[in-house]
């Protein structure tokens, strides 16, 4: 008689170990044989599973998205350096106030992504950014990667560094107030993409995703293909699949909660040399065929980059992935493609923050209609509509 044994280890985790036994009949005898398979589970009972789902779902909540303003403090003064300011703490703590304190943004964002000096940061008045935030219930963030390093033996590829002191970085982001990190390395088409650079994207992503559910964060795991190249869409399918595969195959080698954890994809276009455009139909049913074939439906959100693209268009294509149910949350993790309009407003002028905040708000909702499959671009100014791709960097 065949029995089946499962024994769920964890409420909140998709992960069995199952074991069965099977039999056959050899003459008038019976040969009983057992076979025992065993599937990876997490290696410790975490005290903030519970706390990871949860935190999981409220980023992942309906018409909401992410604010990325993570860049570091280089990239972050090219933005000021664009409306004439220079890159001082100073500036960029004003700036990232303008952001952070406007009013009824957490009704169409859920979470936010600071550089590690935003994180423990203050308004001019000394109140902290981390609770700005959380009087708008939105969930605060941290970037904990130390950037992109070249990758010996490859094709003139990057890795991600960041991997040495995160678990002790990670404990004290988490008291600062951050309950989700986000991680980011790169594969680049044209030059390959090779076996090594995207087993090292892979792998570098589950170690820190590991180490951070092991802190109480919610690990953004985010392999970003970059647009370079002329090559079409269907190229860009292959290798994310490919690289999609291999992260969820050491994902699961590190015993990562899949509950506990969000995407931050690219969208599957072709590349921004190539000669013909595609239309945020075709990118969707590119993007989604990729997502359904290589993710889970455990994993709570798909939290896109824009990627370069333009604000309208960013919000376009995540339109058009909303126009059918998915099995999991579709929606924005922008960074420029929500603040472009921002700083062109602000201009550094303290009489341009409330008419900049306003800009802020109307970007963040037209994302919001567009994760529920509702936006329309009629209206929309030319400036919003105005690409914004930078050769090697699409953040």
């Amino acid at each position: 008689m065949a029995s089946t044994g499962l024994v769920k280890l964890n409420g909140a985790s998709s992960q069995w170990l199952g074991q069965q036994s099977f039999n056959s009949h050899v003459g008038s005898s019976t040969l009983f044989t057992t076979r025992r398979v065993s599937m990876p589970i997490r290696a410790t009972s975490s005290s903030y599973t519970d706390e990871l789902v949860k935190t999981a779902k409220i980023i992942a909540s309906p018409g909401r998205g992410i604010l990325a303003i993570d860049e570091s403090n280089a990239t972050c003064g090219k933005r000021l350096a664009s409306i004439g300011l220079d890159n001082t703490e100073e500036n960029r703590q004003i700036y990232r106030q303008l952001l952070l304190t406007t009013p009824g943004l957490g009704e169409y964002i859920s979470g936010a992504i600071m550089f590690e000096e935003t994180l423990y940061q203050s308004t001019t008045d000394g109140k902290k950014f981390v609770d700005c935030l959380r009087d708008e219930n939105i969930v605060p963030g941290i970037k904990v990667d130390k950037g992109l390093s070249p990758l010996p033996g490859s094709y003139n590829e990057s890795w991600c560094q960041g991997l040495d002191g995160l678990a002790s970085r990670s404990a004290e982001y988490y008291k600062q107030g951050a309950r989700f990190a986000k991680w980011r390395t790169v594969v680049s088409i044209p030059c390959g993409p090779s076996a090594l650079a995207v087993k090292e994207a892979a792998w570098g992503l589950a170690r820190y995703a590991a180490i951070s559910q092991d802190s109480g964060l919610v690990p953004i795991v985010e392999p970003e293909i970059l647009l370079d190249g002329d090559h079409p869409i269907e190229r860009t399918l292959d290798v994310a699949e490919r690289v999609w595969s291999e992260v969820f195959y050491y994902l699961a080698q590190n015993n990562v909660m899949f509950e506990g954890i969000l995407l931050k994809p690219s969208m599957v276009t072709p590349g921004a040399e190539y000669k013909e455009k595609a239309s945020p139909e075709t990118i969707a049913k590119f993007t989604l065929q990729m997502l359904r074939r290589r993710v889970p439906p455990a994993v709570a959100g798909i939290m896109f980059l824009s990627g370069g693209q333009s604000e309208v268009e960013a919000t376009l294509n995540l339109n058009a992935m909303n126009q059918s149910p998915n099995p999991w949350h579709v929606s924005f993790s922008y960074a420029r493609a929500l603040q472009n309009s921002v700083l062109k407003t602000w201009k550094g002028r303290p009489w341009n923050v409330e008419a900049a905040q306003k800009a802020l708000l109307a970007r963040a909702k037209a994302n919001s209609l567009a994760q529920l499959g509702r936006y329309s671009d009629e209206g929309e100014s030319d400036e919003a509509q105005t690409g914004m791709f930078v050769k090697g960097y699409t953040y």
